[in-house]
């Protein structure tokens, strides 16, 4: 299959020259092989989003969680944008009436919600500064981000509060203002009082705001709308600044891709939200749902009940991480071993018949209809019965994982990549190729990728098979790293951002990721030693799990690796 099917090239490769590395070809999308999306009219900052459909789509069902009656839970209850919108605009009214002005910082502590959402709106409407707050790099991550930041107001879920008030009184030099997503005791507000931080309940908060009307001020794309914070290989995490324009960018490439694949987004979808918000993958993916005036539900925040969440919202859309898909996989497994003999057979032989006419290059849907309706209908009800796309980012999904997924589950499985200082999506596979198990897909046609070779570990751009550090170049990339020019200036040269990761180019214009530049061990005998090689074979041997807890260890970079944290499932 050709190269030219999925990528063009917009430059030449360079040879090494001056001390610098050789470069390889710079390519694109082919659906952006005239030119990258137009910027969506109107839509120039992260609150144009949000606004613009409200006004398209007032109506539509925007937010919901389910209802709990005796106990129990029952069905999504939603509201929709306008009514978002009317509380969107009471909490900034009461975020200007303590004093916050444009620019300022606000935090957000706690698992995906509506309220999550709305008050990142609220930011949004005027311009302040997102930061999400997350504990999973450890028990100072929260007092670090607030510090570094200059956070003085965070929104927090209501059970987080007590975590919170163990990062005084360090935090409290900052943080002057907490609003519970729910309620406060008065015990909690008595604790914030003695380091005089003021704590609101969530309808307490919204009251400031009664009768107040602020004006919005002017955002510019340049501006930056939130600072996410991800762990380095070493040291404090890194504050990585995301401006209005690298998201509007990325959802108009976004955009163009799924109307290249006939996979656009409209009204009717539905999204399960349960990957954190905290990072930019699901961040982006909410962004583009509001985008197309389509729907986001909650999850209840307990993995143990994802599935039930998932059966009852019935999405269309479904993002997980790779290990979220693996424990997929190996439920199915065991499902179909305790079977029986004649389920087992049945379901192999629909299985067989359908990958072979994959194979062949029948599109999955077309592949053995009779198959699915018969077979693998079931395993499609068990993931609510319309979901039509599946992706997974984050991490490696295994190749076995992926074919098996795509056959089964009567969906599109799409692999991407991507960091959070490229805004997320970078790479994502294409729909029924299945040649591109294993690999992270083209480029979306919103950047410029090169390859840069790294002669220290024999990898070369410019031979006949690329292989060398991913770059990237294009309007999606990050502003910097807040209050940390060196380390930005580290990974941008000549405007492009080295990821660090190391990629090898497919025949058909994917990208396999292979290896990581950084995470090397050089041996006495002068030999390199990739720690990703070490994790992967001691990951095959069940019987010395232990290895690898060890490893997570004894080295930070495997939790830097992807630049995304992973849910605990």
């Amino acid at each position: 299959m050709a190269k030219d099917k999925y990528i063009v090239e917009v430059e030449p490769g360079k040879p090494a020259k001056d001390g610098k590395p050789s470069t390889g070809p710079v390519y694109r999308s082919i659906f952006a092989k005239d030119g990258f999306p137009a910027p969506i009219p109107g839509l120039d900052s992260c609150w144009d989003i949000f606004r613009l459909s409200v006004e398209k789509y007032p109506n539509n069902k925007m937010l919901g969680r389910r209802e709990i009656v005796n106990g129990k839970p029952g069905k999504y209850l939603w509201m929709t944008y306008r009514e978002v919108y009317t509380i969107v605009v009471k909490i900034g009214n009461s975020i200007r009436s303590i004093g916050i002005e444009q620019g300022g910082r606000c935090g957000i502590y706690g698992a995906n919600s509506p309220e999550w959402i709305m008050s990142m709106e609220a930011c949004n409407a005027h311009g302040l500064y997102c930061v999400p707050l997350y504990d999973t790099l450890g028990a100072g991550a929260i007092e670090f981000i607030i510090c570094h930041a200059e956070v003085t107001l965070a929104f927090v879920e209501e059970k987080k509060i007590s975590e919170l008030l163990k990062t005084f009184p360090g935090a409290a030099n900052y943080l002057k203002t907490i609003v519970s997503f729910g309620k406060a005791t008065p015990q909690q507000k008595e604790e914030a009082e003695k380091y005089g931080v003021t704590m609101y309940s969530w309808d307490e908060f919204l009251s400031l705001g009664s009768n107040k009307d602020f004006e919005l001020p002017v955002k510019k794309k340049s501006d930056i709308c939130t600072i996410m914070y991800t762990s380095g290989t070493t040291g404090d995490p890194k504050g990585v600044m995301i401006s209005n324009n690298s998201i509007v960018t990325l959802i108009a490439g976004v955009k163009r891709l799924l109307e290249s694949v006939n996979e656009s987004l409209t009204i009717n979808d539905v999204y399960l939200s349960y990957l954190p918000l905290a990072h930019i993958f699901d961040r982006v993916i909410e962004e583009c749902f509001i985008n197309h005036g389509a729907s986001i539900g909650f999850w209840r925040g307990d993995v143990k009940l994802l599935t039930e969440d998932i059966v009852e919202l019935k999405p269309t859309i479904f993002c997980a991480v790779p290990r979220v898909l693996d424990r997929i996989y190996s439920g199915l497994q065991q499902r179909i071993s305790a079977g029986g003999f004649i389920k087992k057979t049945m379901f192999n032989l629909a299985y067989s018949l359908k990958l072979r006419h994959m194979k062949k290059g029948h599109k999955h849907a077309e592949a053995a209809p009779l198959c699915d309706k018969v077979v693998f209908s079931k395993v499609k009800q068990g993931l609510g019965g319309n979901v039509r796309l599946i992706l997974s980012g984050a991490a490696p999904l295994a190749s076995h994982v992926e074919e098996y997924l795509r056959v089964v589950t009567c969906s599109y499985v799409l692999q991407g990549y991507g960091l959070t200082e490229t805004c997320a999506g970078t790479f994502v596979s294409i729909p029924d190729e299945l040649n591109m198990l294993g690999t992270v897909g083209p480029p979306v046609p919103n950047v410029d990728v090169c390859l840069e070779s790294v002669p220290e570990m024999g990898y070369d751009a410019l031979s006949n098979k690329p292989r060398g550090e991913v770059c990237v170049r294009g309007d999606t990339l990050f502003s910097g790293y807040y209050k940390r020019e060196d380390l930005t200036k580290e990974v941008f040269v000549d405007g492009w951002f080295h990821t660090g990761d190391v990629g090898e180019w497919q025949a058909d214009g994917s990208l396999k990721i292979i290896d990581r530049k950084k995470n090397i061990f050089k041996l006495s005998q002068g030999e390199y030693v990739a720690v990703e090689n070490l994790e992967n074979i001691y990951g095959l041997v069940s019987a010395i799990d232990s290895v690898h807890a060890t490893a997570m260890v004894l080295t930070s970079a495997f939790f830097s690796r992807y630049k995304f944290e992973h849910v605990n499932i």
